[in-house]
């Protein structure tokens, strides 16, 4: 997902990412008729996520949050992944540690606290594929009451099920992403994603025609739709308080309005000339109070998803 825009007020920096207005691959599972998708969606939407793993794990850089929500689909029915806070580079040569995720999707290898690299990701994918096709998470089902500690223990000892919805490849990639061993995971071995890609699961996919953008997603999203539960799923905003910054933050908040709006923007706006209509002064130009660091902030206004729904 792309940064269109960034800006700063005096208790918020602001960023304006582009929307994906085809919403995430949860809603599209789960709400959009029977659970789960056709062989040709799934195919498609993994074989972009590989791509995309593959360009992460180039920079060394491990995602390890692969779930269903944080897939997004743009307004041509590619897929974007979204929600990289879990991400972290890992030094070159070296392993990590560190029991982060989401419940259900973690790598037993996460679970255990061991060092690993990039096959969580693998493990990842192997759970998103089994999702698409099954309705359903391969270690707990749809809306079950479990506690953490029982899903944890099936990832790390039971074998997940197979209905007859898995064609013969869908079982076998699926049993080799989701191997308890990393070593012996599909993904994890000296190839790294080429080896997932060369799997038969990705015969009807020209990875070419793919990574140039070619290749035409077998589900486009309708304009008119929402794609979303319930409409203010769309609006929601996390505030955090009490984060202590250090010098470093410091150093990279004081180049935040400049460094993050690109020249072009600027330029467009003052060739339009609509500064002024983006920018409201008062009086001999003081500044707004959004603006003015002398004033308190003011506090949050209702939006208007929330007037209309009496929220």
């Amino acid at each position: 997902v792309s940064l269109a825009y960034a800006y700063e007020t005096k208790d918020a920096l602001c960023l304006v990412l582009t929307i994906m207005n085809g919403g995430d691959l949860k809603f599209h599972i789960y709400n959009m008729g029977n659970p789960g998708f056709e062989d040709e969606r799934v195919v498609f939407y993994a074989a972009e996520i590989c791509c995309g793993l593959q360009h992460l794990h180039q920079e060394g850089i491990v995602y390890r949050d692969l779930k269903p929500e944080n897939i997004l689909l743009d307004d041509d029915g590619h897929i974007r992944i979204s929600d990289l806070g879990l991400a972290i580079k890992i030094p070159q040569g070296e392993t990590i540690r560190g029991r982060v995720g989401t419940v259900g999707y973690m790598a037993p290898e996460v679970i255990s606290n061991e060092h690993y690299t990039f096959s969580p990701d693998w493990w990842g994918l192997g759970c998103l594929v089994y999702e698409m096709i099954e309705g359903q998470s391969p270690f707990r089902a749809r809306k079950e009451r479990v506690k953490r500690e029982e899903v944890e223990k099936r990832v790390q000892e039971e074998q997940e099920p197979y209905s007859d919805k898995f064609s013969e490849d869908a079982r076998d990639i699926c049993r080799m992403l989701l191997a308890k061993d990393p070593r012996q995971r599909l993904g994890c071995g000296p190839d790294g994603a080429a080896e997932v890609k060369r799997h038969p699961f990705f015969r009807a996919i020209n990875f070419k025609r793919l990574e140039a953008g070619i290749m035409a997603p077998p589900f486009v999203p309708d304009p008119r739709a929402v794609y979303c539960k319930d409409v203010l799923d769309i609006e929601q905003f996390s505030t955090v308080k009490g984060v202590n910054l250090d010098q470093t933050d410091n150093d990279f908040y004081a180049k935040f309005a400049t460094g993050s709006v690109s020249i072009p923007w600027q330029n467009e706006m003052i060739e339009t000339e609509c500064f002024k209509d983006l920018n409201v002064f008062g009086p001999s130009g003081t500044r707004s109070p959004d603006l003015d660091w002398g004033q308190l902030p003011e506090p949050p206004q209702r939006s208007l998803l929330q007037r209309l729904f009496r929220r």
